[in-house]
């Protein structure tokens, strides 16, 4: 049998065979690094003043952080849209660890199902940005993330359109979907970021977006609790 295709340069298999066996090039020796590479080398930036607030949780992160301490509440979040930065805000909270069990990033459809359940026709039907998969994403993250032998208390999720293109099913950038599910019920709050967005700037306004995704996540669960609380 002969195979046409030609070896890349550099190939393992491109030095021949013999006997059916190949023989591959040794690894590339990187060489050391010397004293005067290391004074020609460019400095570290200096790290932040001790008084910046650069590093600080949001507002919303510490009230909400307080609040689940308080009441011995756990939450995780599911993310698609906003790849793991809504976790990433959650731990900036000193102390968070006494709430927060975890989250998963699903950025592919087959993620979603695999990891998180989200049923395969609704992601096939209506694409990864729909209320129903939301919704599913912050009910599987809660059975994902289970301690002392119970679920988390609460699941929050996020899929969305950050552009600059739309979804597979033409939804604009700015298109939002952030899924809440909790021991006392669920809710799934449509947003409109579209605002946000400037030709111009694709970059930024998938920034722009994603952080206002984060508060707006933020925001709505400590509005449910607010609901829950007075019923």
């Amino acid at each position: 049998m002969t195979n046409n295709q030609p070896f890349a340069e550099g190939d393992a298999q491109a030095k021949g065979t013999r006997a059916g066996h190949t023989h591959a090039e040794p690894p590339a020796v990187i060489p050391a690094i010397t004293a005067d590479d290391a004074e020609r080398a460019e400095p570290l930036p200096a790290l932040p003043p001790v008084h910046s607030t650069v590093n600080d949780p949001s507002a919303r992160a510490l009230e909400l952080a307080k609040i689940l301490v308080e009441a011995n509440l756990t939450i995780t979040t599911a993310e698609s849209l906003t790849g793991g930065a809504l976790a990433a805000e959650l731990v900036r909270v000193p102390g968070i660890s006494a709430t927060f069990l975890g989250g998963i990033v699903a950025y592919q459809d087959e993620i979603k199902h695999a990891l998180l359940g989200v049923d395969k026709r609704v992601l096939h039907d209506h694409g990864a940005v729909h209320p129903e998969v939301a919704l599913q994403m912050a009910r599987g993250v809660r059975k994902k993330f289970v301690m002392l032998g119970r679920d988390s208390d609460i699941g929050v999720s996020t899929t969305g359109v950050a552009g600059p293109d739309p979804s597979s099913k033409d939804q604009p950038a700015g298109t939002v979907f952030v899924g809440i599910s909790t021991l006392w019920g669920e809710h799934v709050a449509e947003l409109d970021f579209a605002n946000l967005v400037r030709e111009e700037d694709p970059i930024g306004s998938r920034q722009r977006i994603r952080f206002a995704t984060i508060e707006a996540a933020l925001f709505n669960v400590l509005e449910h609790l607010s609901i829950q609380a007075e019923l």
